[in-house]
């Protein structure tokens, strides 16, 4: 008999891929300008011109230099060359052996829970979070504890959160910038946050780890800053992905920081390797390790994506929707128009209008829109907005 978790897991796509994949066949129907798709968080801007170049002049060096595989833990060279950009950055003192090479965060958040948690503990995470949390922490027989999304700010309710920690909690995951909300925790937050951390820990015995997902690290707005969370917590892993900051999603290549302060050192890296081992992850792109050490401090054009975002905000709060602006990322948080998120993207569907409801992230009553697409995607949407906006005006729902 096969795995019905994994059948079911499976047999349905996430509601953010079947949105996508409504949006391909609509396209096809009606021409993609006719289209407005905000569903998939696929970066719209090309990588910088030093990916390119990087990987020219690696395709021109032997193929056994290029495509073998590389140690497990990743190539010797391409660690220390993450590591120290770590340390110019954040201050750190960060060496090869701290940085794990992986296929992208997603790769990332699954070694590190296989690797802390047993069946039976506990996880907590944030509203709203990426849905994948869910599927991931279930996956090693663990519980997921979701704190309710704090109103309006976004911020994490410390009150709420302390209250919710118990002797099985294990691991916090926290994403910011976020997905879904654009919305990057304060420095504030996150020393209250590690404040509980560190009195619960104690007041247990045990360590909480904090796990930080961080593939939008590089993408925010506004000269606001985002705290480096091994600076404020000792217990905390980072995971992070190239896929966003240089716009390469499908190379699937990132990595985990396994600060030596972390508590019980000693097993917990040898547990990120023995995870990444039983996960198959027998080592991260070889070609692509190489890339990324060339291009360590690059970013794409964040710009673009501020100019989206601006553009969006204003045509959405003029037209008279209720968004959260967002600091980073390339998402925004809409309310929608009535209690229920599905139903409302079901009426967008009538003007073509591709949007997430927000049940799966953990905050009903609420849209993801996706900008990470052309400007002209944006504009030409505006009308589509304001038919949605006037078909709820003149019919109550």
């Amino acid at each position: 008999m096969i795995s019905q978790e994994c059948y079911e897991l499976g047999s349905k796509s996430s509601v953010i891929r079947e949105i996508f994949s409504y949006g391909l066949k609509r396209k096809a129907e009606i021409g993609e300008d006719k289209v407005y798709d905000f569903s998939l968080g696929n970066p719209s801007i090309p990588a910088p011109e030093s990916v390119k170049k990087a990987i020219l002049e690696l395709m021109e060096l032997p193929p056994e230099k290029v495509h073998a595989y590389s140690p497990a833990p990743g190539d010797p060279k391409v660690r220390t060359a993450i590591a120290d950009s770590l340390n110019r950055r954040f201050g750190e003192s960060f060496r090869m052996e701290n940085i794990f090479m992986t296929c992208g965060a997603a790769a990332s958040l699954n070694i590190c829970l296989k690797a802390l948690l047993n069946a039976g503990e506990e996880v907590i995470t944030f509203a709203p979070f990426f849905p994948e949390y869910r599927v991931w922490v279930e996956g090693v027989g663990a519980t997921l504890n979701v704190i309710p999304a704090k109103l309006p700010d976004f911020q994490i309710d410390a009150a709420a959160f302390g209250q919710a920690i118990t002797p099985k909690t294990k691991v916090v995951i926290v994403n910011t910038p976020n997905n879904p909300s654009g919305v990057v925790y304060s420095e504030e937050t996150i020393k209250n946050l590690c404040t509980i951390l560190k009195k619960k820990s104690e007041e247990y015995g045990a360590p909480i780890y904090l796990i930080t997902d961080e593939p939008y690290r590089e993408i925010v707005y506004d000269d606001i800053k985002v705290p480096y969370l091994t600076k404020y917590y000792d217990n905390t892993l980072v995971c992070y992905s190239y896929s966003k900051s240089l716009s390469l999603p499908g190379e699937r290549i990132g990595y985990i920081v396994i600060p030596d302060r972390i508590a019980d050192h000693e097993h917990v890296a040898p547990a990120i390797a023995g995870a990444a081992r039983v996960l198959g992850f027998v080592c991260a792109p070889s070609l692509f390790q190489q890339v990324v050490a060339k291009c360590v401090d690059d970013t794409g054009d964040i710009s673009a994506y501020k100019k989206n975002r601006d553009i969006l905000v204003d045509g959405l709060n003029r037209i008279g929707y209720t968004c959260v602006k967002p600091q980073g990322a390339f998402y925004l948080f809409m309310k929608a128009l009535e209690e229920d998120a599905y139903a409302f993207c079901e009426r967008a569907k009538k003007f073509d209008l591709l949007l997430v409801p927000s049940d799966d992230f953990g905050c009903p009553g609420y849209v993801r829109i996706s900008y990470c697409v052309s400007e002209k995607t944006i504009v030409d949407s505006m009308p589509a907005f304001e038919k949605l906006m006037e078909e709820y005006r003149t019919n109550a729902v």
